[in-house]
């Protein structure tokens, strides 16, 4: 099967759609909120140049997107299972794929009719800083990440509602 290749993941029409009658047809569906590598700007801010891209895959579909070869690329699987690269190394739901040096980023869904993938495509120029990381804290220094834990401890970094601290499935 030839590979879906998304040019503008905002332009949804060049995608071919699932037939009516429900025949081999496969649905490829991309929403990108932050692409300024892909010469526009999203509604995200940040302070580097990111892309951040949720792709939704039926069985057996095939992606390769654009991707800018000065950034890091990663793919994190949010459900079901299927490869990535072009090498078509296997992945499933909670993994995440560090593509190497490359202009595309290539992800497939699983083969079974009952199965989809879901993925964020993450990336972004590297800043070529020291990370230094304890738990969910990551920073550049030791010396922040002592910070970090204090500032948590006191309560300085807020606090979550008792409403919102119910599990949510993000698929």
């Amino acid at each position: 099967m030839p590979a879906v290749t998304v040019d503008d993941p905002l332009t949804l029409p060049r995608i071919p759609r699932p037939a009516p009658d429900g025949s081999t047809a496969r649905r490829v569906a991309t929403i990108v909120t932050a692409r300024r590598q892909l010469e526009g700007a999203g509604s995200g801010v940040t302070h580097t140049p990111i892309t951040y891209a949720r792709a939704s895959l039926t069985a057996d579909a095939r992606l390769s997107m654009p991707w800018n070869p000065a950034y890091s690329a990663m793919a994190y699987v949010l459900t079901g299972h299927g490869t990535a690269g072009e090498e078509e190394r296997p992945i499933r739901a909670g993994q995440l794929a560090v593509f190497g040096l490359g202009d595309h980023v290539t992800v497939r869904a699983a083969r079974k009719p009952s199965e989809a993938l879901e993925v964020l495509l993450l990336g972004g120029l590297p800043i070529r800083e020291p990370i230094a990381h304890y738990g969910p804290f990551v920073m550049n220094t030791r010396e922040e990440i002592l910070q970090a834990v204090e500032d948590f401890e006191k309560g300085r970094l807020g606090t979550v509602p008792a409403d919102r601290l119910t599990p949510r499935n993000f698929a």
